[in-house]
C-alpha cells in the first residue's frame, strides 16, 4: 500500500526535511509541498491525499484551523493528519482534532517513521477486503477500537466491565486490567459503537456490560465491588431488562 502525502510548513528548512523523509520512506509518495495551509487546501480540493504532515503555527491559516476545515467536510473521511511543531502545548488540541500523531521539532527519521507507520497501519485497518471473510467479520464484531493517546487500541468486548464518561474522555474499565483505559471520545459516541444486546447505558455517566452485572436493585447495579446508579432518564429501558431478572 502507498499513501499519498502533502508536506505543509512555512519554514523552508523544516519543509525540506519532511519532504526528504517522505521520499526516503517506501510506502509514502509526496504529492505536494506547501509553505501555506491555504495553498494546501486548494490542492486538496482538486487532488485528495491520504496523509498530511502539517505544521501548526503558520500565517493566514494555522494547521489546526486547516484540520478543522477538513473535518467539517467529511468527518473521518478526509486525509489523516500528523502535526509537526516546535511547541508541545498544542498536543492536546491535536489529539482532540483526531490527529494520528504529533511530532515535536526537532525530530529525526526514526521518530518520523514511527508516525508514518501508524498512518500505514490505520490505512490498512480501514481498507475493506473485496470479499469479506465471515470469520473475520465475526471476530471484528467481538472487538472495539479505541483511540488511546495517538494510536488505535483493540479491546475485546468480553473484557469490558463498564464505561465511565468524564467531560471529554471515557474510562473503559476492564476485567483483565487494574487501571482503566482512557480514551478521548464521548460516552454517546462510544454507545453507538457497542452492541445493544451486550451493553446498556443506565446513567448519563455510565454504560455497563450486561453479562458482568452481579446483582441489581431498582436503583443500581453491582459489577464487582462497584455500585453503579441507574438514573431516571434510563429507568424505563433498565426496568425492561430488570424484568428478566425477576
Amino acid at each position: 500500500m502507498t499513501l499519498t502525502c502533502l508536506a505543509v510548513d512555512d519554514e523552508p528548512l523544516a519543509l525540506e526535511l519532511v519532504c526528504t523523509f517522505i521520499k526516503q520512506t517506501p510506502f509514502l509518495q509526496l504529492a505536494g509541498r506547501y509553505t501555506s495551509a491555504l495553498e494546501a487546501l486548494n490542492h486538496l480540493h482538486q487532488h485528495p491525499v491520504d496523509l498530511i504532515f502539517l505544521d501548526i503555527q503558520m500565517p493566514d491559516l494555522s494547521g489546526t484551523d486547516l484540520a478543522r476545515v477538513l473535518d467539517k467536510g467529511q468527518p473521518g473521511q478526509g486525509p489523516r493528519i500528523i502535526f509537526t511543531t516546535a511547541f508541545n502545548q498544542y498536543a492536546l488540541e491535536g489529539y482532540r482534532l483526531d490527529a494520528l500523531d504529533y511530532l515535536l521539532k526537532p525530530f529525526n527519521y526514526v521518530e518520523f517513521l514511527r508516525a508514518a507507520n501508524k498512518a500505514l497501519a490505520y490505512a490498512e485497518l480501514r481498507q475493506k477486503p473485496v470479499e469479506p471473510n465471515p470469520a473475520l467479520v465475526e471476530a471484528e464484531e467481538e472487538n472495539i477500537f479505541l483511540k488511546v493517546e495517538y494510536q488505535l487500541v483493540r479491546v475485546a468486548l468480553k473484557d469490558i466491565l463498564y464505561i465511565e464518561g468524564l467531560k471529554d474522555y471515557v474510562k473503559v474499565h476492564l476485567q483483565s486490567a487494574t487501571k482503566p483505559i482512557l480514551s478521548l471520545t464521548s460516552l454517546k459516541a462510544l454507545e453507538e459503537k457497542l452492541p445493544a444486546k451486550k451493553f446498556m447505558r443506565i446513567h448519563r455517566s455510565f454504560i455497563v456490560a450486561l453479562d458482568k452485572i452481579q446483582s441489581v436493585t431498582r436503583q443500581s447495579v453491582q459489577i464487582k465491588e462497584v455500585n453503579i446508579p441507574v438514573s431516571d432518564q434510563f429507568k424505563e429501558q433498565f426496568n425492561k431488562f430488570l424484568s428478566r431478572w425477576v
